[in-house]
């Protein structure tokens, strides 16, 4: 990490420092930005700026830059919504990826409860479903009205509701949907007797932080959601200017760096406010740069001396609320870069921050070329079944499945410690678990462990929340990547209802597929799976420690 930070720059509420060293790399960058005249013509929506192959997509999803303006016509729904379902305060939130991300930071930043359904797990389902019931508001936000997730959520509380002894009418009065106009699930919304709001077709949504898909949950929940569209709207009055101008700043600083080789970035929370904002910055980054063999790779790390924030080739971020007079930024590290703020304007920020960073490295900021491929083989495994597999070894209640590039397997050691060899000088490790992130949540500590025994960046993610962010980087990003995988046995399996797949097999499902399309790429890949959950997560995290040990020594 630097030394020193040189370059600050504030607006908007929200103030941006850069590392001296990183700070002189951009500034080519940001002086060609300039000259080209990209803040004005950004705010001008100006679908030209990512080249001709990406004017057909961006002129459909720019509708993000002043959604902070537009939102402000969903304020009186919202409070007529809540003043109506004011008897139901246990507020369920089933979306994947971008209709789940922002709403779950903006709950967990301004304290307010919202339970989050981004999971196939069929124990991490069955205790949502069996925690205040009859006090359940359920939105259902899709922006395509068809992920399968989604759509399982929905299936599954709707029987609930029904068991319980509500009739359709009744339980259709327990559902709020969130989708595009003419989205399959508009029809079924209506047809169920859900409140129906309708987001802004031209807001991709990793880039609806601020639209109907933030809004609507966290609104229910009890977030005074127009002082969020308010920290957001000071905030742009920084963007169309030569100087001042935090957002495009930090966007010529994340592609100069990448450009020079930077190209993984340590998100740490420095503890100043604002909670989860890396996990849907990781989204919003990975998704938007990692294709056409090129991005950058969020590394989401827990404080700013954890194993894995730093190195040759990481350019580390501390992120969290404003800080007071004279407080310095990181923590008691000086990170590269730091941006601090409230959190409307982080948002609009960080989506402005991407969508220049995108121009920088010449890739479309707004399509997700390679998400369709786990979800197709997904569909095919639900239609045909599992495919065969021989297990590599068993130890203990973990079995182990070599699934790409000729990993030695002879033992859970030996296969760990060969997977992170094969990292190599600029690679990264992904840690993939298809687990319950609240019952297994321990499984998470894998990740520093991991990465202080390669010495290489390590993300973790949730499946099959990380499928709608890491998991178009892992195809279309870099192939630099080794990724490990780790399913289990669930205590009991759940019916999705009105298909012929349980929870169960379509968690399982989403993993074969996924482990298709990353062995396709000849991928180093090691697939471990817990016969017993909580046996497993503890003789790997035992595994994990001696390899760091070893690392140490």
């Amino acid at each position: 990490m630097s030394e020193s930070i040189e370059e600050v720059v504030f607006g908007g509420g929200l103030t941006v420092r850069v590392a001296r060293e990183v700070a002189a790399a951009a500034e080519p960058v940001l002086a060609q930005l300039l000259a080209d005249g990209v803040p004005a013509k950004l705010a001008a929506k100006d679908a030209t700026l990512w080249g001709p192959d990406a004017q057909a997509e961006a002129a459909i999803r720019l509708g993000w830059v002043d959604t902070f303006q537009r939102s402000r016509d969903l304020l009186p729904q919202l409070a007529e919504l809540c003043e109506e379902l004011a008897d139901l305060d246990h507020v369920v939130l089933a979306g994947m990826g971008g209709s789940s991300l922002a709403p779950e930071v903006i709950a967990l930043t301004l304290g307010k409860r919202l339970t989050v359904l981004d999971t196939t797990d069929p124990g991490q389902l069955a205790t949502a479903l069996a925690d205040r019931l009859d006090r359940t508001v359920v939105v259902v936000s899709s922006k395509s009205g068809g992920t399968v997730e989604t759509d399982s959520h929905r299936r599954a509380y709707l029987q609930a509701f029904l068991d319980s002894g509500l009739s359709p009418a009744e339980a259709g009065r327990h559902f709020v949907v969130v989708t595009d106009p003419g989205s399959p699930l508009e029809a079924t919304g209506r047809e169920m007797g859900a409140f129906v709001l309708l987001a802004d077709p031209d807001v991709g949504g990793r880039y609806a932080a601020l639209t109907a898909f933030g809004m609507v949950p966290t609104a229910l929940a009890g977030v005074d959601v127009a002082e969020l569209l308010d920290q957001a709207e000071e905030f742009a009055t920084t963007l169309t200017g030569d100087t001042g101008n935090p957002a495009f700043t930090l966007g010529a600083v994340l592609g100069a760096a990448a450009l020079r080789g930077r190209d993984k970035l340590a998100l740490v929370d420095d503890g100043s406010g604002i909670t989860g904002l890396g996990d849907w910055a990781e989204q919003l980054i990975a998704e938007s740069t990692g294709k056409q063999g090129s991005g950058i790779l969020p590394v989401v790390v827990e404080t700013p001396i954890s194993a894995g924030a730093t190195g040759s080739d990481v350019l580390t971020a501390t992120i969290g609320g404003a800080l007071g007079v004279g407080a310095v930024p990181g923590s008691g590290v000086v990170p590269h870069v730091s941006v601090n703020g409230p959190l409307g304007a982080q948002f609009l920020c960080w989506e402005v921050a991407t969508a220049v960073a995108g121009r920088v490295l010449g890739i479309d900021p707004f399509d997700q070329p390679n998400v369709t491929e786990s979800k197709q083989n997904t569909n095919k495994i639900l239609d045909e079944g599992l495919p065969a597999a021989t297990p590599s070894f068993t130890e203990g209640a973990i079995v182990g499945y070599g699934e790409a590039n000729s990993l030695e397997t002879a033992s859970l050691e030996g296969a760990l410690r060969a997977l992170l060899g094969a990292t190599g000088e600029h690679g990264y490790l992904a840690v993939m678990a298809y687990l319950d992130r609240f019952a297994d949540a321990d499984t998470a500590k894998l990740r520093e462990l991991l990465a202080a025994a390669s010495g290489r960046p390590v993300t973790f993610g949730w499946a099959p929340r990380f499928l709608h962010s890491t998991g178009q980087y892992h195809k279309g990003g870099p192939q630099a990547g080794a990724f490990l995988q780790i399913t289990g046995d669930a205590a009991a399996d759940l019916a999705v209802p009105g298909r012929p797949y349980t929870f169960g097999q379509l968690q399982a499902a989403q993993a074969a597929g996924d482990r298709q399309a990353l062995s396709g790429r000849d991928r180093p890949l090691l697939h471990l799976h817990l016969t017993d959950r909580a046996k497993g997560i503890a003789q790997l995290l035992d595994v994990a420690a001696r390899l760091q040990s070893h690392k140490e020594r």
